[in-house]
């Protein structure tokens, strides 16, 4: 079970990759990418399907095998991604951008494989929730501000990375939803983080530097998760040194891709 569970997520993340590569070629095709247009664009929409079935095929893999097996090959999304995007904007990516984007996959599947299971209740109260929520918005707020100063690359790291703090939460919210313990108000708050974060994504997207926005995306996400269960659900975190080298890893592969991956906005 445990190799059936392998090749599902990695089928997943194939399919995590191809619908991301095409909302960002649609997003980049865009003079103004946002949701309302890009959501009369059937290529776009087919995108949005690819990642469903993506995140479908995972929690699937999720129930065949363990955790440790199933999550570095949702990491592996970041290699099939750059080749097909790079296809659709008609080249080839080089070899430097690969080994960067392997450089970024490496270091975030030591800091997932890092994290310390946690098999105790999951709960959080309505001031937790409020917190949650206040926190990542006012992140999200400050990385979006910053990106508005910044270089291409700078600022679509910075827009995909304040998606990646939505994403994060919504997926601490969703977790808590899931296990039970959770107030009414919980699942009406619940697609807020999620539609900010999709537009935040888009706006990354449309940037060009697709392998620098998916990356830093790939980082933040689980990032913030671990970081918001530490913090409002008491779950521990990795110790030691070698979580800190993994980080590091991920920031050398993401400031690689920055310099290697070409500008795919189209014109």
């Amino acid at each position: 079970m445990t190799v059936l569970a392998a090749a599902v997520a990695l089928f997943g993340s194939l399919f995590f990759a191809l619908g991301a590569a095409l909302q960002q070629f649609e997003a980049a095709d865009s003079a103004k990418p946002g949701l309302l247009a890009l959501l009369r664009k059937p290529r776009w929409l087919i995108g949005g399907v690819s990642i469903s079935v993506g995140g479908g095929l995972h929690i699937v893999a999720l129930g065949l095998g363990p955790l440790t097996v199933v999550q570095p090959m949702g990491v592996a999304s970041l290699l099939f991604a750059l080749p097909i995007a790079a296809g659709l904007h008609g080249r080839r990516p080089s070899r430097r951008e690969l080994a960067a984007a392997a450089t970024v996959a490496i270091g975030l599947i030591g800091l997932v494989l890092l994290v310390p299971a946690h098999d105790g209740p999951t709960y959080l109260s309505p001031r937790g929730a409020a917190t949650l929520l206040a926190v990542a918005g006012i992140a999200a707020v400050l990385l979006w501000a910053g990106a508005r100063v910044a270089s291409p690359a700078g600022r679509a790291a910075l827009l995909a990375t304040s998606a990646g703090v939505l994403y994060g939460a919504t997926a601490t919210l969703m977790r808590v939803l899931v296990d039970g313990a959770w107030n009414w108000w919980y699942l009406l708050a619940l697609p807020v983080p999620a539609l900010l974060a999709l537009v935040l994504l888009q706006r990354a997207y449309a940037v060009g530097h697709f392998g620098v926005s998916f990356a830093s995306l790939q980082i933040a996400d689980p990032l913030t998760a671990v970081a918001f269960g530490a913090l409002l659900l008491g779950e521990p975190l990795p110790q030691g040194v070698a979580p800190i080298a993994a980080a590091a890893l991920t920031a050398v592969g993401t400031v690689a891709l920055a310099r290697t991956t070409p500008l795919e906005a189209r014109t």
